[in-house]
Protein backbone atom coordinates (compact mmCIF):
# COMPACT_ATOMS: atom_id res chain seq x y z
CA UNK A 1 0.00 0.00 0.00
CA UNK A 2 1.07 3.65 -0.62
CA UNK A 3 0.26 5.48 2.34
CA UNK A 4 0.02 9.09 3.52
CA UNK A 5 -0.52 10.54 6.66
CA UNK A 6 -1.14 14.06 7.35
CA UNK A 7 -1.41 15.50 10.82
CA UNK A 8 -1.69 18.40 12.66
CA UNK A 9 1.18 20.28 13.66
CA UNK A 10 0.83 22.95 16.66
CA UNK A 11 3.24 22.43 19.05
CA UNK A 12 1.17 20.83 21.30
CA UNK A 13 2.38 18.55 23.67
CA UNK A 14 -0.25 15.76 23.16
CA UNK A 15 -0.09 15.89 19.47
CA UNK A 16 3.73 15.73 19.30
CA UNK A 17 3.62 12.47 21.56
CA UNK A 18 0.81 10.85 20.06
CA UNK A 19 2.28 11.40 16.47
CA UNK A 20 5.81 9.43 17.65
CA UNK A 21 3.17 6.60 18.91
CA UNK A 22 1.62 6.52 15.62
CA UNK A 23 4.74 6.53 13.44
CA UNK A 24 5.93 3.74 15.83
CA UNK A 25 2.97 1.91 15.80
CA UNK A 26 3.36 1.87 11.81
CA UNK A 27 6.75 0.88 11.33
CA UNK A 28 5.77 -1.99 13.27
CA UNK A 29 2.57 -2.42 11.32
CA UNK A 30 3.94 -1.65 8.25
CA UNK A 31 7.78 -3.08 7.81
CA UNK A 32 8.89 -2.74 4.25
CA UNK A 33 5.99 -4.11 2.86
CA UNK A 34 4.04 -0.50 2.37
CA UNK A 35 5.25 2.77 1.63
CA UNK A 36 4.40 5.24 4.39
CA UNK A 37 5.06 9.25 3.89
CA UNK A 38 4.13 11.77 6.79
CA UNK A 39 3.45 15.22 6.08
CA UNK A 40 2.33 18.17 8.00
CA UNK A 41 -1.27 19.65 7.28
CA UNK A 42 0.41 22.88 6.50
CA UNK A 43 2.61 21.80 3.87
CA UNK A 44 0.78 19.11 2.22
CA UNK A 45 -0.29 19.86 -1.62
CA UNK A 46 -2.95 18.40 -3.94
CA UNK A 47 0.17 16.11 -5.45
CA UNK A 48 0.67 14.35 -2.56
CA UNK A 49 -2.80 12.59 -2.86
CA UNK A 50 -2.18 11.10 -5.98
CA UNK A 51 -2.03 7.38 -6.27
CA UNK A 52 -2.42 6.84 -2.66
CA UNK A 53 -4.19 3.54 -1.60
CA UNK A 54 -4.73 5.64 2.25
CA UNK A 55 -4.70 8.64 3.58
CA UNK A 56 -4.48 8.54 7.37
CA UNK A 57 -5.43 12.29 9.28
CA UNK A 58 -3.85 12.62 11.81
CA UNK A 59 -5.87 15.46 14.42
CA UNK A 60 -9.71 16.61 14.85
CA UNK A 61 -12.55 16.92 12.18
CA UNK A 62 -10.95 20.69 10.96
CA UNK A 63 -7.60 19.06 9.92
CA UNK A 64 -9.68 16.23 7.74
CA UNK A 65 -12.31 19.60 6.56
CA UNK A 66 -9.53 21.23 5.97
CA UNK A 67 -7.49 19.14 3.78
CA UNK A 68 -10.40 16.87 2.38
CA UNK A 69 -11.20 18.87 -1.11
CA UNK A 70 -7.17 16.89 -2.28
CA UNK A 71 -8.58 13.87 -1.72
CA UNK A 72 -10.74 11.73 -4.58
CA UNK A 73 -14.18 9.46 -3.91
CA UNK A 74 -11.96 6.67 -4.58
CA UNK A 75 -9.44 7.06 -2.12
CA UNK A 76 -9.99 6.05 1.37
CA UNK A 77 -9.82 7.87 4.22
CA UNK A 78 -8.94 7.22 8.12
CA UNK A 79 -8.98 9.79 10.82
CA UNK A 80 -7.35 9.50 13.98
CA UNK A 81 -8.32 11.71 16.59
CA UNK A 82 -5.37 13.00 18.36
CA UNK A 83 -6.48 14.54 21.37
CA UNK A 84 -9.93 12.92 21.82
CA UNK A 85 -12.15 14.73 24.34
CA UNK A 86 -13.15 11.32 26.11
CA UNK A 87 -9.64 11.68 27.48
CA UNK A 88 -9.61 15.09 28.02
CA UNK A 89 -12.68 18.03 27.98
CA UNK A 90 -10.66 20.48 26.68
CA UNK A 91 -9.82 17.84 23.21
CA UNK A 92 -11.68 17.58 20.35
CA UNK A 93 -15.03 15.99 19.11
CA UNK A 94 -13.25 14.48 16.15
CA UNK A 95 -16.90 13.23 14.54
CA UNK A 96 -15.29 12.17 11.56
CA UNK A 97 -12.58 10.28 13.47
CA UNK A 98 -13.02 7.09 14.64
CA UNK A 99 -9.73 6.15 15.37
CA UNK A 100 -7.40 6.99 18.28
CA UNK A 101 -3.63 6.43 19.61
CA UNK A 102 -5.32 4.01 21.90
CA UNK A 103 -7.65 2.22 19.11
CA UNK A 104 -5.56 2.93 16.12
CA UNK A 105 -2.89 -0.76 15.97
CA UNK A 106 -6.27 -3.02 16.40
CA UNK A 107 -8.21 -0.08 13.56
CA UNK A 108 -5.02 -0.26 11.08
CA UNK A 109 -5.02 -4.08 10.61
CA UNK A 110 -8.73 -3.99 10.52
CA UNK A 111 -8.41 -1.84 7.01
CA UNK A 112 -5.23 -4.04 6.08
CA UNK A 113 -7.77 -7.23 6.10
CA UNK A 114 -10.61 -5.08 4.38
CA UNK A 115 -12.56 -5.42 7.76
CA UNK A 116 -13.00 -1.42 8.03
CA UNK A 117 -16.62 0.28 7.75
CA UNK A 118 -16.95 2.33 4.27
CA UNK A 119 -18.73 5.32 4.11
CA UNK A 120 -19.76 7.15 1.66
CA UNK A 121 -19.80 10.88 2.37
CA UNK A 122 -22.04 13.02 0.18
CA UNK A 123 -20.14 16.92 -0.69
CA UNK A 124 -21.38 20.04 -1.92
CA UNK A 125 -20.20 22.24 -4.52
CA UNK A 126 -20.70 25.87 -5.93
CA UNK A 127 -20.45 26.28 -9.58
CA UNK A 128 -19.54 29.95 -10.32
CA UNK A 129 -20.35 31.44 -14.17
CA UNK A 130 -18.73 35.05 -14.14
CA UNK A 131 -20.49 38.05 -16.27
CA UNK A 132 -17.53 37.41 -18.13
CA UNK A 133 -18.45 34.08 -19.43
CA UNK A 134 -15.75 32.07 -17.09
CA UNK A 135 -16.93 28.93 -15.05
CA UNK A 136 -15.61 27.45 -12.25
CA UNK A 137 -16.45 24.79 -9.41
CA UNK A 138 -15.54 26.04 -5.94
CA UNK A 139 -13.56 22.94 -3.59
CA UNK A 140 -16.10 20.35 -2.30
CA UNK A 141 -17.53 20.78 1.29
CA UNK A 142 -17.72 18.14 3.32
CA UNK A 143 -19.84 20.10 6.29
CA UNK A 144 -21.26 23.22 5.14
CA UNK A 145 -20.93 25.82 2.47
CA UNK A 146 -21.14 29.52 2.93
CA UNK A 147 -22.04 32.36 0.37
CA UNK A 148 -22.41 35.86 1.15
CA UNK A 149 -21.15 39.73 0.89
CA UNK A 150 -17.68 40.11 1.68
CA UNK A 151 -17.93 42.81 3.97
CA UNK A 152 -20.18 41.10 6.37
CA UNK A 153 -21.67 44.39 7.82
CA UNK A 154 -23.22 45.05 4.40
CA UNK A 155 -26.73 42.71 3.74
CA UNK A 156 -26.19 40.01 1.18
CA UNK A 157 -28.12 40.79 -1.51
CA UNK A 158 -29.32 38.18 -4.37
CA UNK A 159 -32.05 36.74 -6.68
CA UNK A 160 -32.34 33.19 -5.70
CA UNK A 161 -34.18 30.24 -7.31
CA UNK A 162 -34.72 26.85 -6.72
CA UNK A 163 -36.57 24.89 -9.34
CA UNK A 164 -39.49 27.03 -10.21
CA UNK A 165 -39.69 29.67 -7.18
CA UNK A 166 -37.55 32.36 -7.16
CA UNK A 167 -37.59 35.39 -5.18
CA UNK A 168 -35.20 38.43 -4.33
CA UNK A 169 -33.44 38.30 -0.76
CA UNK A 170 -31.77 40.33 1.44
CA UNK A 171 -29.88 38.25 4.54
CA UNK A 172 -26.47 37.61 6.34
CA UNK A 173 -25.76 34.67 3.58
CA UNK A 174 -26.82 31.82 2.74
CA UNK A 175 -25.82 28.50 4.29
CA UNK A 176 -25.52 25.16 3.30
CA UNK A 177 -25.09 21.72 4.44
CA UNK A 178 -24.74 17.98 3.98
CA UNK A 179 -26.73 15.55 6.20
CA UNK A 180 -23.56 14.30 8.21
CA UNK A 181 -22.62 18.19 8.66
CA UNK A 182 -26.06 19.47 10.23
CA UNK A 183 -24.48 19.06 13.78
CA UNK A 184 -21.84 21.58 12.33
CA UNK A 185 -22.21 25.04 11.90
CA UNK A 186 -26.21 24.42 10.92
CA UNK A 187 -27.16 23.54 14.01
CA UNK A 188 -25.62 26.85 15.89
CA UNK A 189 -27.04 29.35 13.08
CA UNK A 190 -30.88 29.25 13.57
CA UNK A 191 -33.02 28.70 16.89
CA UNK A 192 -33.24 24.93 18.57
CA UNK A 193 -36.90 25.07 17.58
CA UNK A 194 -36.22 25.90 13.43
CA UNK A 195 -33.41 23.64 13.89
CA UNK A 196 -35.59 20.66 15.04
CA UNK A 197 -38.39 21.54 12.82
CA UNK A 198 -36.06 21.25 9.58
CA UNK A 199 -34.51 18.06 10.69
CA UNK A 200 -37.90 16.36 11.26
CA UNK A 201 -38.58 17.84 7.71
CA UNK A 202 -35.20 16.21 6.66
CA UNK A 203 -36.07 12.67 8.62
CA UNK A 204 -39.11 11.98 6.57
CA UNK A 205 -37.57 12.27 2.85
CA UNK A 206 -34.01 11.63 3.28
CA UNK A 207 -32.08 11.21 -0.08
CA UNK A 208 -29.36 10.86 -2.54
CA UNK A 209 -28.67 14.41 -3.52
CA UNK A 210 -30.47 16.31 -0.83
CA UNK A 211 -29.03 18.96 1.49
CA UNK A 212 -30.09 21.66 3.81
CA UNK A 213 -30.50 25.66 3.18
CA UNK A 214 -30.38 28.43 5.75
CA UNK A 215 -31.00 32.11 4.91
CA UNK A 216 -29.02 33.92 7.79
CA UNK A 217 -31.25 36.88 9.87
CA UNK A 218 -33.91 36.51 6.80
CA UNK A 219 -36.56 38.86 7.55
CA UNK A 220 -40.14 37.94 8.92
CA UNK A 221 -42.02 38.78 6.31
CA UNK A 222 -39.68 37.17 3.80
CA UNK A 223 -39.94 34.21 5.61
CA UNK A 224 -43.71 34.34 5.42
CA UNK A 225 -43.82 35.01 2.05
CA UNK A 226 -41.22 32.63 0.99
CA UNK A 227 -40.86 29.59 3.24
CA UNK A 228 -38.95 27.54 0.79
CA UNK A 229 -36.41 30.22 0.20
CA UNK A 230 -35.72 30.49 4.47
CA UNK A 231 -34.58 26.82 5.10
CA UNK A 232 -35.60 23.52 3.32
CA UNK A 233 -33.83 20.21 2.59
CA UNK A 234 -33.95 19.41 -0.87
CA UNK A 235 -32.45 17.87 -4.05
CA UNK A 236 -33.39 21.18 -6.26
CA UNK A 237 -29.91 22.99 -7.37
CA UNK A 238 -30.49 26.25 -5.62
CA UNK A 239 -29.00 29.17 -8.09
CA UNK A 240 -28.52 32.83 -6.79
CA UNK A 241 -27.44 35.77 -9.01
CA UNK A 242 -25.36 38.40 -7.03
CA UNK A 243 -26.67 41.77 -6.32
CA UNK A 244 -23.40 42.52 -4.31
CA UNK A 245 -20.55 44.35 -5.47
CA UNK A 246 -18.79 41.80 -4.22
CA UNK A 247 -19.17 38.42 -2.35
CA UNK A 248 -17.58 35.28 -1.84
CA UNK A 249 -17.88 31.12 -1.58
CA UNK A 250 -16.68 29.45 1.73
CA UNK A 251 -16.82 25.52 1.64
CA UNK A 252 -16.34 24.34 5.04
CA UNK A 253 -14.59 27.70 6.32
CA UNK A 254 -11.35 27.48 4.93
CA UNK A 255 -10.56 28.82 1.25
CA UNK A 256 -12.94 31.88 0.06
CA UNK A 257 -13.81 32.04 -3.57
CA UNK A 258 -14.85 35.81 -4.42
CA UNK A 259 -17.25 36.75 -7.12
CA UNK A 260 -18.77 40.00 -8.39
CA UNK A 261 -22.17 41.89 -8.56
CA UNK A 262 -23.90 39.96 -11.76
CA UNK A 263 -22.48 36.21 -11.30
CA UNK A 264 -24.60 33.18 -10.88
CA UNK A 265 -24.01 30.32 -8.58
CA UNK A 266 -25.06 27.29 -8.67
CA UNK A 267 -25.15 24.98 -5.41
CA UNK A 268 -25.71 21.54 -5.37
CA UNK A 269 -24.82 18.17 -3.23
CA UNK A 270 -23.05 16.49 -6.62
CA UNK A 271 -19.94 16.76 -6.00
CA UNK A 272 -17.16 14.06 -5.25
CA UNK A 273 -18.00 12.07 -2.52
CA UNK A 274 -15.53 11.35 0.74
CA UNK A 275 -14.75 7.35 1.09
CA UNK A 276 -14.16 7.19 5.22
CA UNK A 277 -13.54 3.98 7.29
CA UNK A 278 -15.29 3.88 10.31
CA UNK A 279 -14.64 0.62 12.78
CA UNK A 280 -17.09 0.87 15.37
CA UNK A 281 -19.89 2.09 14.00
CA UNK A 282 -21.00 3.65 10.39
CA UNK A 283 -21.02 7.58 10.43
CA UNK A 284 -24.84 7.91 10.04
CA UNK A 285 -25.38 5.68 13.25
CA UNK A 286 -22.78 7.83 15.18
CA UNK A 287 -24.88 11.00 13.91
CA UNK A 288 -28.28 9.90 15.31
CA UNK A 289 -26.06 8.88 18.73
CA UNK A 290 -24.75 12.37 19.05
CA UNK A 291 -28.24 13.91 18.30
CA UNK A 292 -29.29 11.83 21.57
CA UNK A 293 -26.99 12.51 23.58
CA UNK A 294 -27.51 16.59 22.95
Amino acid sequence: MNILVVYKKNFEEVHDVGLQTLKEMLHRLTGDEHHVDFKPREHVRRADFIARDLVVVFGGDGTLTSLSHNIDAATPVMGVNSHPRIDDPGGSLGFYMDSSVTTFEDDFRRVLSGEALVNTLPRLQAIIDTTSGNRYTTDPAMNDLLIANTHQYAPSKYHLRRGAEQTHQHSSGLLFSTWLGQGAWLRNAMSESDFLSLQQQAQTVQGHGRYFVFARDLAPEQRTAHPWAWRAWTDLDTTITSDMHRGYVVPDGWDEVHFNRGATITVNAHAPTLTLLTFRTTIEEKLVTEFRKS
